[in-house]
């Protein structure tokens, strides 16, 4: 960080700063008499995307589920060992760790994710996943990495190559970590379990990045604040009796009780949030019976519960509880209904002051008009976990689609492949050599050197 010194000498005002401030107010300077200068400041990350590009390759060829990533995790551990780093595995799982330890200085932290999705690939690429495999239930069911999480991994290993080939412009320790079961929000928690901030260096800021649709390849977005939801799995068990489908009056209808306890959940949202706090609780499955003249003995309600703030996460879980117990008595349920949380992440909260300071340095990176500020998104990340304990984080938006398709879709009024869908796929170039080119841009602004004296090894 740059330091300010005010002085009183004689009437006058002596304003000293320290060079790290200098450079940006010269850089200033430059960039208002020649804006075009701002893409001469990048970073050169030319010579290590083709590593990058053919660790994207073979990663998208062949995905894996969430808590099975295993040959994923030994492809990154290996490459991270080739370039010298001290790596770690089988951290909260398939998790990696990966340090370089380069002199006196902060210890930063940049995460990847390892897993894919259970979808089959319909993009026609030449190297489109044909993976199948068995998930947790023993059914055969198609992978795919449909959200980029083969994009992040490549452009991790790119910016490993590169702060590894040039040290003497930075100091500190680097922490790279790829997580497991990302999609299943789990991967980071069990990582903290297993001592990630205690068996090695906790980081004083932790950097991501995640590939978006909504924006063009080559620019990236920011968002200071709450940028994703938190998100909660709740599973719900209705009980009842069962009986002949001809005599309800014998039985108690457990889907009877579950479709009045469904449209009570709506009601939490529509009348005891406060308009304008996002708040989303969707039934996604109801399960019940065999068949059509047995009354069942119980039903399974599976929820999605998102919110930005604490306080309206808390008050949605407990008024889910609170409703299904109601309906469970007004409908003479035998006992009382079962609520689990099953999975659960905190929302993404990116530290504001962190974040304009890494967006400075961005924009002098890429060029102005390449970084753009968006507004709150309603998915979840499990990257909110690793922000405990003083450890302060952000998130930056990769664009991902091309220029050209996404002003043909806004033109037609229609939307271009998002993630999680089986037709989406990153404009390869422009995407992997911006993601390397922010992550080594906010690395450097951590971590870059303020004199031109060697580092210690």
């Amino acid at each position: 960080m740059s330091r300010r010194r005010f002085e009183y000498n004689g009437g006058a005002l002596l304003v000293r700063i320290g060079m790290t401030e200098m450079r940006r107010l010269l850089l200033a300077f430059v960039l208002v008499l020649n804006p075009l200068a701002a893409l001469a400041q990048a970073p050169a990350v030319g010579p290590v995307y083709q590593t990058a590009e053919a660790m994207y390759l073979d990663l998208h060829q062949h995905p894996e589920l969430s808590l099975h990533e295993v040959e994923t995790a030994r492809k990154i551990a290996s490459r991270l060992q080739a370039l010298g780093y001290d790596v770690t595995t089988g951290v909260g799982g398939e998790g990696v760790v990966g340090l370089l330890k380069n002199g006196e200085g902060p210890v930063i932290m940049l995460r990847t994710e390892l897993d894919a999705l259970p979808i089959a690939e319909a993009t026609g690429l030449p190297y489109a996943s044909t993976v199948t495999t068995k998930d947790d239930s023993g059914a055969i069911v198609p992978v795919m990495h449909a959200c980029g999480h083969d994009l992040h991994m490549a452009a991790l290993v790119g910016t490993a190559e590169w702060m590894m080939q040039n040290r003497t412009r930075w100091r500190g320790t680097l922490m790279l970590v790829a997580q497991p079961a990302e999609e299943r929000i789990v991967g980071a928690e069990a990582m903290l379990k297993d001592g990630l901030y205690t068996r090695f260096p906790k980081p004083a800021v932790a950097i991501a990045v995640h590939d978006t649709e909504t924006l063009p390849a080559g620019t990236i977005g920011y968002t200071p604040g709450f940028a994703l939801t938190s998100a909660d799995s709740v599973d719900v068990m209705i009980y009842g009796r069962g009986g002949h489908g001809s005599a309800p009056h014998l039985a108690v209808d457990p889907v009877v009780i579950a479709a009045r306890t469904i449209l009570g959940f709506q009601t939490i949202v529509a009348r005891e949030v406060k308009p304008g706090d996002h708040a989303v609780i969707t039934v996604g499955a109801v399960q019940a019976g065999t068949k059509n003249n047995i009354i069942a003995d119980d039903v399974k309600l599976r929820l999605t519960v998102r919110a930005y703030k604490p306080e309206v996460r808390k008050q949605l879980l407990a008024a889910i509880e609170r409703v299904a117990k109601g309906e469970a008595l007004a409908g003479n349920a035998p006992r009382e209904p079962l609520v689990t949380i099953v999975e659960s992440t905190p929302a993404m909260y990116n530290d504001p002051e962190l974040t304009l300071q890494l967006v400075g340095a961005l924009k002098q990176s890429l060029g102005e008009s390449n970084v753009r500020e968006l507004g709150p998104d309603f998915p979840s990340e499990d990257f909110s976990r690793f922000l405990v304990d003083g450890v302060k984080g952000t998130m930056i938006r990769i664009g991902a689609t091309k220029p050209a398709t996404l002003e043909a879709a806004k033109a037609a009024g229609e939307k271009v492949p998002g993630l999680h869908t089986a037709r989406f796929a990153p404009d390869l170039k422009p995407a992997l050599t911006t993601a390397i080119q922010v992550e080594v841009t906010t690395l450097l602004e951590l971590m870059g050197r303020t004199s031109d004296a060697p580092a210690s090894r």
